[in-house]
Protein backbone atom coordinates (compact mmCIF):
# COMPACT_ATOMS: atom_id res chain seq x y z
CA UNK A 1 0.00 0.00 0.00
CA UNK A 2 1.37 3.47 -1.20
CA UNK A 3 2.33 5.62 2.18
CA UNK A 4 -0.22 9.31 1.49
CA UNK A 5 2.30 11.55 3.13
CA UNK A 6 3.54 14.13 1.38
CA UNK A 7 6.81 13.21 0.14
CA UNK A 8 7.99 17.33 -1.02
CA UNK A 9 10.10 16.01 -3.59
CA UNK A 10 12.94 18.71 -4.11
CA UNK A 11 12.16 19.29 -8.10
CA UNK A 12 8.70 20.85 -6.70
CA UNK A 13 8.41 22.09 -3.50
CA UNK A 14 11.93 22.87 -2.51
CA UNK A 15 12.30 26.66 -3.46
CA UNK A 16 15.78 27.17 -2.06
CA UNK A 17 17.10 27.57 -5.49
CA UNK A 18 13.96 30.40 -6.15
CA UNK A 19 15.05 33.26 -8.33
CA UNK A 20 15.73 36.14 -5.53
CA UNK A 21 15.02 38.99 -7.98
CA UNK A 22 12.58 39.32 -10.63
CA UNK A 23 8.68 38.81 -10.34
CA UNK A 24 7.35 35.80 -9.32
CA UNK A 25 3.82 34.44 -10.90
CA UNK A 26 1.43 32.86 -8.59
CA UNK A 27 -1.76 30.50 -9.06
CA UNK A 28 -4.31 29.33 -6.77
CA UNK A 29 -5.58 26.54 -9.32
CA UNK A 30 -9.18 25.65 -8.77
CA UNK A 31 -11.72 23.63 -11.15
CA UNK A 32 -13.30 26.13 -12.96
CA UNK A 33 -11.05 29.60 -11.62
CA UNK A 34 -7.70 30.28 -11.21
CA UNK A 35 -6.64 33.00 -9.16
CA UNK A 36 -3.38 34.82 -10.35
CA UNK A 37 -0.82 36.75 -8.43
CA UNK A 38 2.66 38.91 -8.62
CA UNK A 39 5.66 39.73 -6.60
CA UNK A 40 7.27 43.11 -7.26
CA UNK A 41 10.96 42.71 -8.87
CA UNK A 42 12.26 42.89 -5.62
CA UNK A 43 9.96 39.83 -3.91
CA UNK A 44 9.18 42.69 -1.51
CA UNK A 45 5.16 43.64 -2.17
CA UNK A 46 2.91 41.00 -3.55
CA UNK A 47 -0.63 41.69 -5.12
CA UNK A 48 -3.45 39.89 -6.48
CA UNK A 49 -3.69 40.88 -10.39
CA UNK A 50 -7.19 38.59 -11.56
CA UNK A 51 -8.49 35.47 -12.39
CA UNK A 52 -8.62 33.39 -15.29
CA UNK A 53 -11.06 30.60 -16.52
CA UNK A 54 -9.89 26.90 -16.64
CA UNK A 55 -10.49 25.47 -20.00
CA UNK A 56 -8.83 23.61 -22.60
CA UNK A 57 -4.86 22.66 -20.92
CA UNK A 58 -4.05 24.85 -24.51
CA UNK A 59 -6.27 27.39 -23.95
CA UNK A 60 -4.96 27.93 -20.21
CA UNK A 61 -1.07 27.34 -21.08
CA UNK A 62 -1.54 30.45 -23.85
CA UNK A 63 -2.91 32.73 -20.57
CA UNK A 64 -0.43 32.15 -18.33
CA UNK A 65 2.60 32.30 -21.03
CA UNK A 66 0.89 35.86 -21.63
CA UNK A 67 1.13 36.25 -17.81
CA UNK A 68 4.18 35.74 -17.39
CA UNK A 69 5.27 37.82 -20.29
CA UNK A 70 3.36 40.63 -19.69
CA UNK A 71 4.88 40.59 -16.22
CA UNK A 72 8.58 39.01 -17.02
CA UNK A 73 8.10 36.25 -14.51
CA UNK A 74 11.19 34.70 -13.67
CA UNK A 75 9.18 31.98 -11.69
CA UNK A 76 6.28 30.26 -11.66
CA UNK A 77 4.23 29.13 -8.71
CA UNK A 78 1.36 27.29 -7.83
CA UNK A 79 -0.52 26.07 -5.07
CA UNK A 80 -0.56 22.97 -3.60
CA UNK A 81 -3.92 21.65 -1.81
CA UNK A 82 -2.75 19.34 0.65
CA UNK A 83 -5.44 17.98 3.88
CA UNK A 84 -5.35 19.55 7.00
CA UNK A 85 -3.18 16.89 8.43
CA UNK A 86 -0.88 17.11 5.46
CA UNK A 87 -2.00 14.71 3.74
CA UNK A 88 -2.47 14.88 -0.39
CA UNK A 89 -5.70 15.30 -1.79
CA UNK A 90 -7.23 14.58 -4.88
CA UNK A 91 -6.18 17.93 -5.48
CA UNK A 92 -3.08 17.33 -5.18
CA UNK A 93 -2.20 14.74 -7.26
CA UNK A 94 -4.11 17.45 -9.99
CA UNK A 95 -1.52 20.38 -8.67
CA UNK A 96 1.67 18.24 -9.17
CA UNK A 97 -0.01 16.84 -12.75
CA UNK A 98 -0.54 20.42 -13.88
CA UNK A 99 3.24 21.85 -12.40
CA UNK A 100 4.58 18.61 -14.95
CA UNK A 101 2.94 20.38 -17.54
CA UNK A 102 4.57 23.82 -17.02
CA UNK A 103 7.72 22.40 -16.40
CA UNK A 104 7.54 20.86 -19.81
CA UNK A 105 5.71 23.87 -21.14
CA UNK A 106 7.86 26.73 -19.82
CA UNK A 107 11.24 28.19 -19.66
CA UNK A 108 11.31 29.09 -16.52
CA UNK A 109 11.10 27.02 -12.90
CA UNK A 110 8.16 25.91 -11.62
CA UNK A 111 7.64 25.47 -7.48
CA UNK A 112 4.70 24.03 -5.67
CA UNK A 113 3.52 25.62 -2.23
CA UNK A 114 1.63 24.22 0.20
CA UNK A 115 -1.73 26.05 0.02
CA UNK A 116 -3.97 24.17 2.79
CA UNK A 117 -5.72 27.89 4.24
CA UNK A 118 -4.86 30.48 1.78
CA UNK A 119 -8.87 30.38 0.21
CA UNK A 120 -10.25 30.47 3.79
CA UNK A 121 -7.37 33.19 4.95
CA UNK A 122 -8.37 35.13 1.42
CA UNK A 123 -11.95 35.49 2.44
CA UNK A 124 -11.00 36.30 6.05
CA UNK A 125 -9.04 39.43 4.83
CA UNK A 126 -11.44 40.45 2.02
CA UNK A 127 -14.66 40.28 5.22
CA UNK A 128 -12.31 42.46 7.38
CA UNK A 129 -12.16 44.95 3.94
CA UNK A 130 -15.92 44.97 4.16
CA UNK A 131 -16.16 43.21 0.66
CA UNK A 132 -18.42 40.37 0.76
CA UNK A 133 -21.06 38.87 -1.65
CA UNK A 134 -20.38 38.23 -5.28
CA UNK A 135 -17.73 40.92 -5.44
CA UNK A 136 -15.95 38.68 -2.54
CA UNK A 137 -16.35 35.34 -5.32
CA UNK A 138 -14.90 37.35 -8.11
CA UNK A 139 -11.35 38.38 -6.28
CA UNK A 140 -11.25 35.52 -3.66
CA UNK A 141 -8.89 33.31 -6.30
CA UNK A 142 -6.73 35.90 -6.52
CA UNK A 143 -6.26 37.09 -3.22
CA UNK A 144 -5.83 33.22 -2.05
CA UNK A 145 -3.11 33.22 -4.68
CA UNK A 146 -1.42 36.62 -3.81
CA UNK A 147 -1.32 34.63 -0.12
CA UNK A 148 0.39 31.62 -1.91
CA UNK A 149 2.83 33.39 -2.67
CA UNK A 150 3.50 35.32 0.51
CA UNK A 151 3.73 32.23 1.94
CA UNK A 152 6.29 30.94 -1.09
CA UNK A 153 8.43 34.26 -0.80
CA UNK A 154 8.71 33.72 3.00
CA UNK A 155 9.71 30.12 3.21
CA UNK A 156 12.25 30.69 0.80
CA UNK A 157 13.91 33.75 2.66
CA UNK A 158 13.76 31.68 6.07
CA UNK A 159 15.98 29.15 3.89
CA UNK A 160 19.36 28.99 4.83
Amino acid sequence: MQDNKTTNPPDSTDNKDAPKRGRILALDLGTKKVGIAVSDELQIAVRPVGTIKRASWKNFLKEVINYLAEYDAKALVLGLPLNSDGTESEMSTEARKIAGYFKLSLDIPVYLQDERVSTYQARGNLWKKGISGKKLEEIVDSEAAAIILEDFISVRNSQK
